[in-house]
């Protein structure tokens, strides 16, 4: 029984020279529904909330409290609010679509080989790599922001404190370049691996384990896209920290 895994991407075909493969296909897919809903969403917003309206400002304040709790500030919260939601929303969409029949299934012949014209947005590194970039370029000049350059920076080059104080802001520069593995890999792997699992229990027993593995899948996704806003919030809350407190 063959199980194709490909690692990387498929390439599709080409668009003004920028190659276009089936997860960068996924990510535009998944990128329509979120400004689809948001348009529907936000075109009704009445003075008299409905249910829907409702549910979706009971999401925003509660994810409002929870950030201003984290960052010490409700301005700072309201800031960041729609870059952490973005990234929340926009993992959690591509995830759960993941699981609907037509993706991965539907194709081309090519070379002898089916190619899929959809594929797991996040089973793709390019994509989980460009999301750590966003979030670790918006940790790092938010610390510098608000703390300015030299402050921020003597979290990392400190020679006030000898030389235990030197080697502290070196695995602290460590941590924070890390920080672009940990964010991206964790991603990548943990959703690679539940497709992998997946296509293996098809395979082998298809009357049976993949309802279960798919729904403890879906769980997984919801987790981990909430697990990568949150390291990005907390990353933030670290990054704002004096000095001082940080080491």
């Amino acid at each position: 029984m063959d199980i194709h895994v490909a690692l990387a991407p498929e390439h599709l075909g080409t668009f003004f020279g920028i190659p276009v493969t089936n997860s960068l296909v996924m990510g535009w897919i998944v990128v329509a529904i979120l400004l689809t809903v948001g348009f529907f969403v936000g075109r009704n917003v009445r003075l008299i909330p409905g249910k829907v309206q409702n549910f979706f400002e009971m999401i925003f304040e509660f994810v409002i409290d929870y950030m201003e709790s984290t960052l010490g500030s409700r301005a700072l919260a309201i800031k960041y609010f729609p870059l952490i939601m973005s990234i929340f929303l926009f993992i959690v969409t591509a995830n759960l679509l993941d699981f609907f029949p037509f993706i991965g299934s539907i194709g081309i012949q090519h070379e002898g080989h089916f190619v899929p014209l959809l594929r797991p947005m996040n089973t793709d590194l390019n994509v989980t790599l460009a999301l750590a970039i966003i979030a670790f370029f918006v940790i790092e000049i938010t610390g510098i922001i608000m703390l300015g350059f030299l402050r921020y920076g003597s979290k990392f080059v400190n020679l006030k404190q000898g030389v235990m104080g030197f080697m502290v802001g070196i695995m602290e520069l460590i941590g924070n370049l890390a920080r672009l593995v940990s964010f991206s890999f964790r991603l990548f792997g943990n959703i690679f691996a539940g497709e992998i699992l997946i296509a293996v229990a098809i395979a082998f027993l298809p009357l049976f384990l993949p309802v279960p593995l798919m729904l403890f899948e879906t769980f997984v996704g919801v987790m981990q896209a909430a697990i990568f806003a949150l390291l990005t919030l907390a990353f933030i809350k670290i990054a704002i920290s004096e000095p001082h407190e940080s080491h």
